[in-house]
């Protein structure tokens, strides 16, 4: 099977690597992104329940419905971004194998 490669999917081997980088640096951002919107959401919908709820005073309403939007465009965009970011990492680890793989054969060939 590794055998049988051919040259373009070398290449494509090759270019997705390169890109690893990047990948690397948004993996690393990944919980920035999730955990910022949470945590300014909570604190909205904090001050919201203490002074807006609590007090009776509607005029915090507005940080409620801001903290509710920051909530849902949050869930509705993190959850597509981490599954993707999660099948990335499957496949990463699958191109390490194979690299592994074809390192093993170009050794066996040489000698």
């Amino acid at each position: 099977m590794v055998n049988n490669m051919k040259n373009n999917d070398k290449e494509y081997l090759k270019t997705d690597y390169s890109n690893l980088k990047v990948i690397k640096t948004e993996i690393l951002l990944t919980p920035l992104l999730i955990i910022i919107p949470l945590f300014v959401a909570g604190f909205l919908i904090n001050n919201w329940f203490i002074n807006g709820f609590s007090k009776g005073v509607s005029s915090y309403n507005g940080e409620l419905m801001l903290a509710i939007i920051i909530l849902v465009s949050n869930i509705i965009f993190d959850i597509p971004f981490v599954s993707s970011m999660i099948k990335y990492k499957k496949i990463l680890s699958q191109y390490k194998k194979l690299s592994k793989k074809l390192k093993e054969i170009k050794l066996f060939n040489k000698s």
